[in-house]
């Protein structure tokens, strides 16, 4: 299956392509023209070094990005899948093997060195490691962007409640004693089976294993962000919400949380009426048209948290990239949490409707009523879940997570479970 290159990125393609036509007077032919040739052309365009602080140089290294991935398309099926983190808002992915690359990565990054052919030798690698792939039997089943979407983009949201005295002392040992922690708690954690462990192990012990021994995890965090933000959540976290879509966090949930339960609501205006008349449900209405009771930052984080309020876990995170684990002030939270209550919530909706019915005249089936009723329970019960969070006292972060990682977080909570709980040792 295939997927296309991000808007954005195919905007830069046509952009660059008219621009290269035009400066050589002539159809220059992107993907088939060998980069030492093409490269002549780009000199042109750029007027200069490449400067990735300018955004005409951006533009031409978006443009080439695009082009450097229709011609992984071409060689080894290659193909786009989203990426929230990466700047064109996407990556590439192999069909044959577990392969993520960054094609704007790879395009500055030759770019700075004057060397676009070093495309070629990116290029090269990756034949290289596909075939080995391919002759060793270790490729399996093919990879999808789907695959690689679950594995890779952080589209998922969950908010924890962090010790944090329990995750400075975690940030203050060695890679190698957190290591042996971990693993005695992967192997004492109850109910999971031993492929579960063995996954558990491979996956989280052998990621601190690559850090460099000896010294504190925290003097670290810059280099892999992953790593710490993944300690931090399972010797720190006291309690979590479950993960759901960000966007339905921003959408659904804290609009819910803003709104309250009010007693009146504003009239219908007349494109409203047509709307409701063609069976919307009322929640959807709810959300979009009932005002805010209480003050939020729309523009924030997941419309609740102002910039400002942001913090990273540490300051020894400046520098590190994406950084997935954000520490919040929950304090602008805190009245309209003190307010919610989930039964009143669904009764204001369900009264909302009525007056909605009355005003249309009719009652026509709703259009996604089941799915309404799924997100209602699904965002009253993360609501029940973020106010008793607040409630502990604790450090609060919004954590961002990929499918893969969402999935995983029953099996990672009975690791928790054992790294808090006391080791039971026998005298002889």
């Amino acid at each position: 299956m295939t997927m296309p290159m991000p808007p954005q990125v195919e905007a830069a393609v046509t952009h660059l392509s008219a621009t290269l036509d035009k400066v050589e007077g002539k159809p220059v032919d992107l993907v088939k023209t060998p980069w030492p040739e093409l490269e002549k052309s780009i000199i042109k365009v750029l007027g200069g070094p490449f400067d990735v602080r300018s955004q005409a140089h951006q533009i031409v290294a978006l443009g080439l990005s695009g082009v450097f991935s229709q011609r992984l398309a071409a060689d080894h099926g290659a193909f786009w899948f989203p990426y929230r983190e990466a700047p064109e808002q996407g990556a590439v992915g192999f069909p044959e093997a577990l392969i993520m690359l960054s094609p704007f990565g790879a395009v500055v990054e030759a770019l700075r060195s004057a060397k676009l052919a070093a495309l070629d030798d990116v290029q090269k690698d990756l034949r290289n490691t596909l075939a080995q792939v391919k002759f060793s039997g270790a490729g399996g089943q093919r990879l999808s962007p789907e695959d690689y979407m679950r594995l890779f983009d952080p589209a998922f949201a969950q908010f924890i409640a962090i010790d944090g005295a329990k995750a400075k002392q975690t940030w203050a040992l060695a890679p190698e004693r957190v290591a042996a922690d971990l693993r005695d708690a992967i192997n004492r954690a109850p109910r999971l089976t031993p492929e579960v462990k063995k996954q558990l192990e491979q996956q989280l012990v052998s990621a601190l294993t690559r850090l460099e021994p000896g010294k504190p995890l925290l003097t670290q965090a810059a280099r892999a962000p992953r790593v710490l933000e993944m300690m931090s959540v399972l010797f720190g976290a006291v309690q979590s919400t479950g993960a759901a879509g960000e966007e339905f966090w921003a959408e659904v949930v804290m609009p819910l949380l803003h709104i309250g339960a009010p007693a009146t609501f504003p009239p219908l205006d007349d494109e409203e009426v047509a709307v409701a008349k063609q069976g919307v449900d009322p929640l959807f209405l709810f959300v979009d048209l009932v005002p805010y009771q209480f003050k939020a930052a729309e523009e924030g984080l997941v419309g609740a948290f102002a910039g400002e309020t942001l913090a990273l876990p540490d300051p020894a995170f400046e520098g590190a990239a994406q950084v997935r684990l954000i520490k919040l002030n929950p304090a602008g939270l805190k009245p309209a949490l003190e307010a919610f209550d989930g039964a009143k919530t669904r009764e204001a909706i369900a009264r909302f409707g009525a007056e909605v019915a009355k005003k249309t005249g009719e009652t026509p089936q709703p259009q996604g009523a089941e799915e309404a009723k799924v997100m209602l329970d699904a965002a009253i019960a993360a609501l029940t879940e973020l106010k008793a969070l607040v409630a502990t006292g604790k450090d609060l972060y919004f954590r961002r997570l990929t499918e893969a990682e969402a999935s995983s977080e029953p099996a990672l909570a009975l690791v928790r479970q054992a790294l808090s709980a006391p080791r039971i040792i026998l005298a002889p």
